[in-house]
């Protein structure tokens, strides 16, 4: 059976993968599929349209083109709200999930009845998971590189060389968990020199770590006790919800840094700062979104002001209006412009929802188009390059 396979590119935050490379479309096109792509669905990963031009491919200008011609939709994160509207019960839609942390999107794709396959559920012949691995591999190499920075004194470390040199004990670093990503971690950590040691509570994968490093790691049984005296000895410890459990201790958390795009929940950051005294959360995001701001009001966090501001910075005044006077708002705005003072209305949504009663950029672009006719330009993050740029 022929099919069209459809790549859009990839619109969800600071996601510049391509679920179809050149080479991996050209394996389609040898089957004597019919593979279309968005325009541009490369280029974050260095591929141009001609790439997949060379191998037989469409270009397509528009995500909602490449939906309604394909058959298979082919992605690497999951759909967003947008995207599930283009999905039908015609399509076959394969890319990443993770429906367990995102209701939203489950019943929008149950509405949708198209047929989902998420990649981290694809198992094989002996029931791994060789779609979830390479993320597994990439997260555990990454670690003892954020890890090995993380030492250094400039970053707020103790000044501690990960392979230590002659006449300097090498780092002591912890593993807690001998999976996919475990094992990748201690790769890593023998390679810079480190004193490795990997818990696990399954015998058979000690054994099979102990026969891949042929005794450059130290393979441990995780009990309660052993575990704990080896944490509170090392230098550097890798785990993921692992280390949360009660039987992990830290000898002296000062700083937990949280990476808010992941979806880290409520309860596992609590857990984790119960692991010290007064342990100072630290929330990284791209954008002020929900959850964090709510983070800010209600999560107990410190709000740190920062008064230093560039040279020739001018003054900021913020305030806080309600709807109800939404309309001294807009005189307000009025009257800058006619100054010559550029504005931005910056709005949640790129369109209105069913799902949220929030104002969107469409929607409030239209309402001031009629304040202020032909003053008032759109731009948000579902535009091509050409279209923000104009």
């Amino acid at each position: 059976m022929k099919m069209i396979v459809g790549v859009p590119k990839e619109i969800k935050i600071h996601e510049y993968r391509v679920g179809l490379t050149p080479g991996s479309a050209s394996e389609f096109v040898r089957g004597g599929h019919k593979v279309i792509v968005e325009t541009g669905a490369g280029a974050g990963i260095g591929f141009s349209d001609d790439d997949y031009r060379a191998i037989g491919a469409d270009i397509i200008a528009t995500a909602a083109e490449v939906f309604a011609m394909a058959e298979m939709i082919v992605k690497v994160k999951e759909p967003q709200l947008s995207e599930c509207e283009m999905l039908t019960e015609n399509h076959l839609l394969y890319t990443y999930l993770h429906l367990a942390a995102d209701p939203a999107q489950t019943d929008a794709l149950m509405k949708s009845g198209c047929t989902a396959i998420a990649y981290e559920t694809v198992t094989n012949e002996v029931g791994g998971l060789p779609l979830l691995a390479p993320m597994s591999e990439v997260a555990g190499r990454m670690s003892i590189q954020a890890g090995a920075h993380a030492l250094e004194k400039a970053a707020g470390g103790m000044g501690i060389l990960l392979g230590g040199v002659p006449g300097v004990a090498p780092a002591k670093v912890v593993i807690i968990g001998g999976g996919v990503s475990g094992m990748n971690a201690a790769e890593m950590a023998v390679g810079l020199g480190a004193d490795v040691s990997v818990f696990d509570r399954n015998i058979d994968v000690l054994r099979r770590l102990d026969a891949r490093f042929r005794g450059t790691v130290k393979t441990r049984y995780s009990t309660a006790h052993d575990l704990e005296e080896a944490v509170l000895e090392a230098d550097l410890v890798i785990g993921t919800h692992a280390l949360f459990q009660e039987k992990v201790a830290f000898r002296d958390l000062a700083l937990a840094v949280v990476d808010e795009q992941h979806r880290f929940g409520v309860h596992q950051r609590l857990a984790l700062q119960s692991k010290g005294r007064h342990v100072d959360l630290l929330v990284m995001t791209a954008t002020p979104i929900p959850r964090t701001l709510a983070l800010t009001l209600y999560g107990d966090m410190d709000v740190t002001r920062l008064v230093g501001k560039p040279a020739g910075r001018q003054p900021v005044k913020t305030a806080v209006m309600p709807m109800e006077r939404l309309g001294e708002s807009l005189e307000h705005l009025r009257a800058a412009v006619e100054r010559g003072t550029r504005a931005y209305w910056i709005c949640p949504l790129v369109e209105e929802s069913d799902r949220a009663d929030i104002a969107s950029a469409e929607e409030r672009h239209a309402a001031l188009m009629q304040a202020l006719p032909g003053r008032v330009g759109l731009v948000h993050g579902r535009m091509k390059g050409e279209a923000r740029d104009a």
